[in-house]
């Protein structure tokens, strides 16, 4: 039995340090600038923190030591009512830590608005976004071609995203790069990213939009310049069309979606889907396997 819970207590301590592990590594290891200034905002607002949590915590430990019933020169007041000198520390540190973590807020909300653009002698890549139960679908208004389930981008280039929903609200979040932000059916949100340098990160939903809410993963792969034009070639070697036909079976209920491109995108299908032309995705069918059914069939190339 002792030996029993040594294994159970073990696998709980490696469980945990995997876990943690996980949370920590994208958050603190950005590529992109969008995501190196959200770590220093995440880092001096710990700071900040700090600053009243550890002399509190020492406070707290000098006091007890201090007041001890072997300390007999410790000066007891039972009738004490009032110290100005403790009610302006008790004050003045609070207050002093709510106006920093304000300024931080307030400036970093105003320099890293989503909509911004970025600071770049290069013209941005326009991409389209749409979130689907369950997949995303990428397109490229300038390239006229798209992908799903795989967001390729050239590195140290900006990005200019808009995204909308086709079903429930949702969230497009790549850690490595930063930024979440929510997608809605019937409108449009912006976001700007970079990616600095090329590889690949990972691209989630961070907002619970039904039973195949865990497959909402896709690679973020950043290519150099000569790559990405080279992936443009061969996707539009796919000789495939998302046309109305093709999106409306794409976004039927359906998962997990193996990464696919269109070599040809049927003009203002992202403002059909915004303004609601092409109607948002049905949602479960009676009769179809499971909850949420098996893929619906594309057009797309594998």
């Amino acid at each position: 039995m002792d030996r029993i819970e040594r294994w159970g207590r073990g696998g709980i301590a490696v469980a945990a340090v995997t876990v943690l592990g996980g949370c920590g590594t994208a958050l603190l290891d950005p590529r992109g600038p969008v995501g190196q200034a959200e770590r220093t905002i995440l880092l001096d607002s710990l700071a900040i923190m700090l600053a009243i949590v550890v002399p509190t915590i020492i406070a707290t430990l000098g006091v007890a030591w201090w007041y001890r019933a072997a300390h007999t020169k410790a000066r007891y007041l039972p009738d004490w009512e009032f110290s100005g000198r403790i009610e302006l520390v008790v004050w003045a540190i609070p207050l002093m830590t709510i106006i920093l973590l304000g300024g931080v807020a307030w400036i970093s909300s105003h320099q890293l608005d989503p909509a911004r653009p970025l600071a770049s002698r290069t013209p941005a890549v326009e991409i389209q976004v749409v979130s689907l139960d369950w997949k995303w679908l990428f397109i490229y208004p300038e390239a006229h071609v798209a992908s799903v389930n795989r967001l390729v981008v050239p590195a140290g280039v900006p990005l200019h995203l808009t995204l909308t929903s086709a079903s429930v609200m949702n969230t497009f979040f790549v850690p490595q790069l930063g930024s979440m932000i929510y997608t809605m059916n019937g409108m449009a949100t912006q976001l700007h990213l970079q990616a600095d340098e090329p590889g690949t990160f990972l691209g989630l939903s961070g907002h619970f939009s039904g039973d195949g809410f865990s497959d909402m993963r896709f690679d973020v792969r950043a290519l150099s310049s000569s790559d990405y034009a080279a992936w443009l070639q061969s996707a539009h070697q796919a000789g495939r069309t998302l046309d109305g036909a093709a999106y409306r079976a794409l976004s039927r209920q359906g998962s997990p979606v193996a990464p696919a491109t269109w070599g040809a995108v049927e003009p203002d299908l992202f403002h059909q889907i915004v303004m609601q032309v092409l109607p948002p995705g049905p949602g479960p069918e009676t009769g179809r396997e499971g909850a949420s059914g098996q893929p619906a069939p594309t057009s797309a190339t594998r």
